[in-house]
């Protein structure tokens, strides 16, 4: 079905949008401009000039405790976070209502090659280099789900000959009824048991991304993970395996990646740091396997810095490397970035206080890092943190103490030298100083480039 026919279908039909957020903001006028009676309902009692604006377009708006109480629908679009089963809806669709979302919409009229990504981690990085991979060899992508912008509104300037590159959650999977002509599943781990009933419920909903292939399809797994085995058991159409543990289409030989028995990138290659990159390459590669040349796969490897603010490398200067983790604001995901270099580095840490226990984080720096800066509220937890730890000794790590970040990077950089890395690294909250871990990485990120 086109989009033309697809919004032709809705001209007159009483549809209503349950949830006002990033997706579904634009489906809004797009459903206003086909001719539909549409009505908002939100739990907000108050949208602001978004309201003002929507009640200008004709409207109606239905806010508030009781949003879902008055729904007399021909179709609804549920928000990716509203459960399909809530007992509104699951009333509404006895009485003739047809549940739906923006994201099944586009699957209906999405006129090129879908690609779409899933799993419990590495999702986003994955999508990325997928798409990376696909613009590096002169594929025109647009990239969308939980990553990116929209894509339904951008329909019109989706081509046949363009590849669609989406990131799907559970959430999104829940009830769609056509899978991508791709299907990448990361892996598979418990996730999200505050909004699914339990972790088969989880699966079953991740499932959907192959469930709908037919023959021709392709569908791409973790040959090293247990549940994602048991999903690529039912694969309709070619099964494709990466693992960077065990044999698989995709697997390692030593530093090299090698796919279809051909090696195609030595990991020393590849810029962004840690095994678990390794193995985001390894899926994004499987997923291009029909597309990308190897020459591209390593011009991409040598010079994608990564997803924004998540290990994220941003130059290197004077034998230094300096990398931004700020979405690093906690311990544990301290840890994982701390754990993605082979040897000691010197961090930049330190934050808004969140009343959370560092005493995690203490031995892993001793093991990790050469050389301390901290900053903020947090800068002293994390220093007692690390004296506390019984291996401590004062020669085994230098500890600096930064006003601010402009400082801190001052401090840090001062104390580098050849063959060093330098990474911002919080396992704080951002909140002291920044309104969020995206503008403190971004900060950081300009600092580093005015060195």
């Amino acid at each position: 079905m086109t989009y033309k026919e697809y919004f032709e279908n809705l001209r007159g039909k009483e549809v209503f949008v349950c949830g006002v957020g990033v997706s579904n903001t634009p489906l809004i006028k797009m459903l206003v401009k086909s001719g539909a009676a549409v009505t908002v309902c939100d739990k907000k009692e108050d949208l602001g000039s978004l309201g003002a604006e929507l009640k200008e377009l004709g409207v109606k708006l239905d806010l508030g405790e009781k949003y879902l109480d008055n729904i007399n629908a021909d179709i609804i679009f549920r928000s990716p976070g509203m459960r399909p089963d809530i007992p509104q809806f699951e009333e509404a669709v006895q009485k003739g209502a047809f549940l739906t979302s923006e994201m099944e919409a586009f699957f209906e009229v999405c006129p090129c090659k879908i690609i779409a990504v899933t799993g419990s981690d590495g999702k986003t990085t994955t999508t990325t280099l997928i798409s990376e991979l696909l613009k590096a060899q002169g594929f025109k992508v647009h990239v969308g789900g939980n990553i990116g912008k929209p894509l339904l509104p951008e329909i019109e300037n989706i081509k046949e000959d363009d590849i669609a590159v989406l990131e799907l959650s559970s959430f999104q999977l829940f009830t769609i009824k056509k899978s991508p002509h791709i299907a990448v599943i990361t892996n598979l781990e418990p996730n999200h048991l505050d909004w699914h009933k339990d972790y088969t419920e989880y699966i079953e909903a991740k499932k959907n991304i192959m469930l709908h292939q037919g023959q021709n399809d392709i569908l791409v797994t973790n040959a090293n993970n247990k549940d994602s085995i048991e999903i690529e058991k039912l694969a309709k159409g070619i099964s494709r395996t990466f693992s960077a543990k065990c044999d698989a289409l995709c697997c390692l030989d030593g530093e090299f990646i090698v796919c279809g028995g051909e090696k195609v990138l030595n990991i020393k290659d590849i810029v962004i740091p840690g095994m678990h990159n390794v193995e985001n390459y390894m899926t994004a590669i499987t997923a291009v396997y029909d597309f990308v040349d190897k020459e591209t796969i390593i011009k991409v490897a040598k010079s994608f810095g990564g997803v924004a603010h998540r290990i994220e490398f941003i130059r290197e200067l004077g034998g230094v490397k300096f990398y931004n983790d700020s979405i690093a604001s906690s311990p544990s995901r301290a840890i994982a970035g701390l754990n993605s270099f082979d040897k000691k580095i010197i961090m930049i840490a330190g934050g808004y206080d969140k009343k959370i226990p560092y005493d995690v984080l203490g031995p892993v720096i001793l093991k990790k890092v050469k050389k301390l800066v901290l900053l903020g509220a947090t800068g002293p937890k994390i220093k007692e943190a690390v004296i506390n730890c019984k291996e401590y000794k004062e020669d085994m790590l230098e500890i600096k103490e930064a006003t601010d970040l402009y400082d801190a990077l001052e401090l840090a950089r001062e104390n580098a030298g050849m063959g060093d890395v330098v990474i911002l690294c919080p396992a704080s909250a951002s909140f002291d100083m920044f309104k969020n871990f995206e503008e403190r990485g971004n900060k950081f990120k300009e600092l580093v480039n005015k060195l």
